[in-house]
């Protein structure tokens, strides 16, 4: 059900376009993050890109953050791709309760105390 909902690139629910939404509220979860994590540094993001693609039946959710700051920005990368994820499932649920969120996980980092890059 929930990908019949398809037009183009986006779903469309009764609250609205689904990914525009999740990408905002990513957007706005990722600045916060410092207020939900405890022990999270408040970060003046400089940038933070949320994409969202469909793969088959899968919407694959990436964000980026980039910060000029002594600390890394992975939580805020992994609470904004998470939130979107979530964004996603609350606007889709009255379609389909079958939906999953699933491997949530870093890719890569510089900055910080080390560089990260998972090997795929």
């Amino acid at each position: 059900p929930v990908l019949a909902a398809i037009e183009g690139d986006e779903i469309n629910s009764k609250k609205g376009p689904v990914f525009a939404t999740a990408i905002i509220a990513g957007v706005m979860a990722a600045k916060k993050t410092h207020e939900l994590i405890p022990f999270c540094h408040p970060l003046g993001l400089e940038k933070c890109d949320i994409s969202i693609r469909l793969d088959g039946n899968k919407a694959k959710v990436r964000c980026r953050c980039k910060v000029r700051h002594k600390t890394g920005v992975e939580m805020e990368a992994l609470t904004g791709a998470s939130v979107a994820a979530l964004t996603i499932y609350d606007m889709c649920k009255a379609l389909s309760h079958d939906i999953v969120i699933s491997d949530t996980r870093l890719l890569s980092k510089s900055g910080g105390k080390q560089d990260f890059e998972r090997l795929e």
